[in-house]
């Protein structure tokens, strides 16, 4: 298992938006994400900043990857622009975290 962990960051304002939008995620959106081997996935809210901190469990990072591409995943990402930022292509705009520590 591999733990991963991002930095993302909401428009200002739209933390009850993204908060309101992730309680009513789409099954298939769901689905795509257990089909890409994820588990224990928890995404935390800033206000002080509007960061976004995001961790998450995968089996494997390719087939976590390879979720970049389906249809779901895409569409989510359109839905969610207008109240984050975003990359070109509409994926969140991200910052991979380095683990320094971790206890089980």
């Amino acid at each position: 298992m591999l733990r991963m962990g991002s930095v993302m960051k909401l428009r200002p304002g739209m933390a009850a938006e993204y908060e309101k939008r992730h309680a009513a995620l789409w099954p298939e959106l769901i689905d795509a994400i257990k089909k890409g081997g994820a588990s224990n996935y928890t995404i935390f809210h800033d206000p002080e900043t509007d960061l976004l901190f995001e961790y998450i469990e995968i089996e494997d990072a390719a087939v976590w990857a390879a979720r970049s591409g389906d249809a779901v995943t895409r569409r989510w990402w359109d839905y969610m622009a207008d109240i984050m930022e975003t990359n070109p292509d509409r994926s969140p705009l991200s910052r991979p975290l380095t683990p320094l520590f971790h206890l089980d």
